[in-house]
């Protein structure tokens, strides 16, 4: 499992994506980065919400995080584990990351012309137990053109993104995007009520080291 970032930060992040380490570095959030090394593409909602499905993989990933943070001596008392998992909800049909080219190309195809849900489950793991953030944002996407789809595709970008895209990326594209809400809960993590959170608990726990 990847262990990289500040090794003086208290904050431990246990998510691989590079966007979620961006948001955390925007807001002045020192912090260390261990894969937890959970491939939810292997794994079925089944008759869950789209809320309670993205609050299991973010516990999920908080507990193999934790396992393995503990294994490399990353955390302690003072220490915080973050873990979060995002999810697009298409009327009802819960949409993870594309496992290929194809599957991105079929669910870009899906999202155009209409709205979804994009839902990011945030769990903060410390010595006085646990705080969640879940917070939703509506996108609306206008109609986008196969031949602008696949242009995209060819890009790579999709790989490793819920819905197959970044907000803000196909915004500063040009696509035809718009949504109410929290952006940084597209992006991956919901910094609006996160960050303050993680802020007010490093002030908590006195440290030395």
């Amino acid at each position: 499992m990847l262990v990289q970032g500040d090794e003086c930060a208290r904050l431990v992040l246990a998510s691989s994506s590079p966007r979620r380490r961006l948001l955390l570095a925007q807001h002045q959030l020192r912090h260390q980065v261990i894969d937890p090394g959970v491939d939810d593409g292997t794994l079925s909602p089944g008759r869950v919400t789209p809320r309670d499905w993205a609050a299991a993989l973010a516990h999920l990933k908080a507990q193999a995080g934790a396992t393995a943070a503990l294994a490399r001596g990353l955390t302690g008392p003072a220490s915080l584990l973050l873990s979060a998992d995002t999810v697009v909800d298409k009327d009802g049909t819960i949409i993870g990351q594309p496992d290929d080219i194809d599957d991105a190309r079929a669910i870009l195809r899906l999202l155009r012309g209409g709205t979804h849900r994009v839902i990011t489950a945030a769990v903060l793991v410390h010595a006085m137990g646990e705080d969640w953030v879940v917070d939703e944002t509506e996108v609306e996407v206008g109609w986008i053109e196969d031949e602008d789809i696949e242009a995209y595709l060819e890009t790579g970008m999709w790989r490793g993104k819920a819905g197959a895209y970044n907000l803000i990326e196909r915004i500063e594209a040009g696509w035809p995007i718009r949504h109410s809400g929290d952006p940084t809960t597209v992006m991956g993590l919901p910094m609006e009520r996160l960050a303050p959170l993680i802020h007010r608990r490093l002030a908590r726990v006195p440290w030395s080291r």
